[in-house]
């Protein structure tokens, strides 16, 4: 499951693909056995090709629920194909969807395309995002800002606003944050100001949709493993990447994607709405 000390040096274009990987990461949730959680939910993840996604579309199979993918383009094909070949294996009806969801019009469609696929959606995991380190504040453009916000906040908007029509009383709304998103990091400016924004908004939409019965929380991890770490860093910062937590490595996807489980389904966490869970690799944080 770990991966022990550092990653060979390695660099592949964004967005990243999971077989260019060395190692590859642990994303298939092999050793998880499901017990009928989400027996008969429709779920809508983005950024489900790989990853965190991938493996939090395998755990949500594996409890019995049918699962859309949102992906960003063709590089990414094969990892999205895999992710639904796995979904399949569990007896579970899978769709890919390919859509740039900086766009409104396309998270418009892939919450239409998941609704008439699938007959319907109860649970919206918003997983997708991009980063790209700059080394000083004053190499951050506003092009990258711009895209970083699309993507990372405003995707989150656009695909819940869908949504929401859809979603009936007992839906989850699970939203992918980040340590970032909690404490900052010099050299994500833009990304850490997505991530906590990502946070206000689970706050706030939690309270909001409480009334209709519509759960909402985050999950803020640290360091994953995952195809966008070699496709956005340098081969060294990749080498060390995950060295700092506390446990002196990055988590793989599987250790990720139970959190997401735990947030969907109302067996565990009906008591639950407007939080953030934190798996940081024992890092504490003030407040």
């Amino acid at each position: 499951m770990a991966i022990e000390g550092q990653q060979p040096e390695q660099q592949q274009s964004y967005p990243g693909s999971t077989d260019e990987m060395s190692p590859e990461p642990h994303d298939e949730m092999r050793g998880y056995v499901g017990r009928g959680l989400l027996a008969g939910r429709k779920a809508l993840i983005t950024g489900g090709d790989s990853g965190i996604g991938r493996a939090v579309a395998v755990a949500f199979a594996k409890e019995g629920a049918d699962v859309a993918i949102g992906y960003l383009d063709e590089q990414e094909d094969a990892d999205a194909e895999h992710t639904k070949s796995l979904i399949e294996a569990e007896g579970r009806t899978a769709l890919v969807l390919r859509a740039d969801l900086a766009e409104e019009q396309n998270c418009r469609d892939v919450v239409r395309r998941t609704v008439d696929g699938l007959g319907g959606l109860d649970l919206l995991v918003n997983n997708v995002a991009t980063q790209q380190p700059v080394q000083d504040f004053a190499e951050l453009d506003p092009e990258q800002w711009d895209r970083t916000f699309k993507v990372n906040i405003y995707s989150y908007y656009w695909v819940t606003l869908a949504a929401l029509p859809h979603l009936p009383t007992g839906s989850a709304v699970i939203n992918t944050s980040s340590v970032n998103g909690l404490r900052g990091n010099k050299s994500l400016i833009d990304y850490s100001a997505t991530k906590g924004a990502v946070n206000a908004l689970t706050y706030s939409l939690a309270q909001a949709l409480r009334e209709r019965g519509v759960r909402v929380n985050a999950v803020a991890p640290g360091p994953v493993w995952t195809p966008l770490i070699p496709a956005t860093m340098g081969e060294e910062k990749v080498s060390e990447f995950g060295t700092q937590a506390p446990m002196g490595r990055a988590a793989q996807p599987d250790e990720i994607a139970p959190s997401y489980v735990f947030f969907a389904a109302d067996q565990l966490s009906s008591y639950y709405t407007g939080e953030v869970l934190a798996p940081i690799g024992g890092e504490t944080l003030p407040g």
